[in-house]
């Protein structure tokens, strides 16, 4: 029956909200260069999807973070599902680092640039590491936050890939706190390599922030090492909270 709602009501809602809400942010973009105004966008979206699809969410450890705050979030990625859930939940303004590739879809790309998401050139190093710092002075100078998926990729559930130093490098030339996000259960609801959402619930859970004033360039891989350490025996402990602290349908 999950499946069966997802084909025939929530895939086809998906796509509806996703052009008109892809609409609307391509039209605020012209009125505001900052992409605050997009990123709300975005984060209704989030939550439009979410309620559409029957996914419900808990969240742990919200006071973890300040909403004024400026952060390099870092997550472990196992369904594109992961997206919505981090813009519903997450109440500070962030935005993406993402796959230069990303940027080239249609209608899609246009939003990302107007957004202010990041794109990262994979295939050339030396523009990549000029991407980071970018970032990294990005960050210091309009002070949001940036989202990380280090992995490169998703991964199947509860088994982390490597993860890439540039969150950490990103995090440690900005002077900001890097704080560890992990997704539970996103990948039960859309699985990777299928194309139909199924109702059910997931875990955000975020962990205590890292500060990083103290640390230097060269400290970047021992704070990615600490980082995947921190996530893994999270995924590996998958304890749910005893009660739910965030329904995203009363968000």
């Amino acid at each position: 029956m999950k499946r069966l709602r997802g084909l025939l009501f929530a895939d086809p809602s998906i796509i509806l909200l996703t052009a008109f809400f892809s609409l609307i942010s391509f039209v605020v973009s012209f009125f505001d260069d900052t992409g605050r105004t997009q990123a709300r966008v975005a984060r209704s979206w989030a939550k439009a999807l979410l309620a559409v699809s029957g996914v419900r969410v808990h969240v742990e450890g919200l006071d973890q973070i300040d909403p004024a705050g400026s952060y390099v979030f870092i997550s472990n990625h196992v369904s594109y599902m992961d997206t919505p859930v981090a813009l519903a939940h997450i109440p500070v303004q962030f935005r993406f680092l993402a796959k230069r590739g990303l940027f080239k879809i249609p209608g899609l790309g246009s939003h990302l640039h107007r957004a202010g998401h990041i794109p990262v050139p994979r295939e050339d190093p030396r523009a990549a590491v000029k991407t980071l710092q970018t970032a990294a002075e990005v960050i210091r100078e309009k002070r949001i936050s940036l989202l990380i998926f280090p992995e490169g990729g998703r991964s199947h559930e509860g088994i982390l890939r490597p993860f890439k130093e540039g969150g950490a490098y990103i995090a440690i030339r900005a002077g900001v706190e890097v704080v560890p996000l992990v997704m539970i259960g996103t990948g039960a609801v859309l699985p990777y390599g299928a194309g139909v959402v199924q109702a059910g619930s997931v875990t955000l859970r975020i962990l205590k922030p890292i500060p990083t004033a103290q640390l230097t360039l060269k400290d970047r891989g021992a704070l990615t090492q600490q980082l995947r350490a921190l996530i893994q025996n999270e995924l590996e402990a998958k304890t749910e909270p005893s009660e739910p602290l965030i329904s995203s349908n009363l968000s």
